[in-house]
């Protein structure tokens, strides 16, 4: 089953760490998220495959906004 990685809070795209196509295990990070100069690491909950990545460096986004699938 796929898993959705959302967003937690609004926050800027500082660093994608990974692309389509990758394979990720649990615990692994996906995106670094900056907010008021804090870095906030995305990590990923299931191992798997990135199959969709909805967001790119300099991106801004609000809580809820997808920010990967992981299959």
């Amino acid at each position: 089953m796929a898993e959705q990685v959302r967003a937690e809070m609004v926050a800027n795209v500082w660093k994608v760490v990974v692309a389509e196509g990758d394979t990720v295990d649990d615990g692994d990070t996906l995106v670094i998220l900056e907010s008021m100069k804090m870095e906030i690491p995305v990590v990923a909950e299931s191992a798997g495959t990135v199959t969709q990545l909805e967001v790119a460096e300099g991106d801004v986004v609000q809580d809820g906004d997808l920010i990967c699938v992981i299959d």
